[in-house]
């Protein structure tokens, strides 16, 4: 599965989250006497066809996670006890800059000097009127 096919994928999910918070304060309506309002039965129907198509990509949502489980195990196991370092090490990042990758190849981080962090402060600060 390629990235946009996941991206796809994902996006079918919102949608159906999105579906589903639409669709539930409809079961908040009183069933009639003779079982289900009209309107919770379209709310079903909908559902049902919803999922029904969502199957496909599920599917495919589950066999992508199935196939970086052992990659993504792999990177904890030996990335893990090096970012709590990096942590421990590392106390607040707001005090430093995005991380620039040189022509050569190195990786710097510059720390923020502390006339940067106050005027980040002072542009985040919100005017009362």
């Amino acid at each position: 599965m390629t990235r946009n096919d996941y991206i796809r994928n994902m996006r079918k999910i919102a949608l159906i989250t999105c579906a589903a918070i639409l669709v539930a304060p409809l079961h908040a309506q009183e069933a009639e006497d003779d079982g289900f309002s009209l309107m919770e039965e379209g709310a079903k129907l909908f559902m049902r066809g919803i999922m029904r198509e969502m199957e496909p990509a599920l599917d495919d949502l589950k066999k992508f996670s199935e196939e970086i489980e052992p990659g993504l195990r792999q990177f904890v196991e030996q990335m893990g006890p090096a970012l709590g370092e990096l942590m421990e090490k590392i106390d607040d990042f707001t005090a430093y800059h995005p991380p620039e990758i040189l022509p050569n190849g190195d990786i710097i981080i510059r720390r923020k000097t502390p006339l940067e962090r106050e005027m980040e402060k002072q542009d985040g600060e919100e005017i009362e009127l």
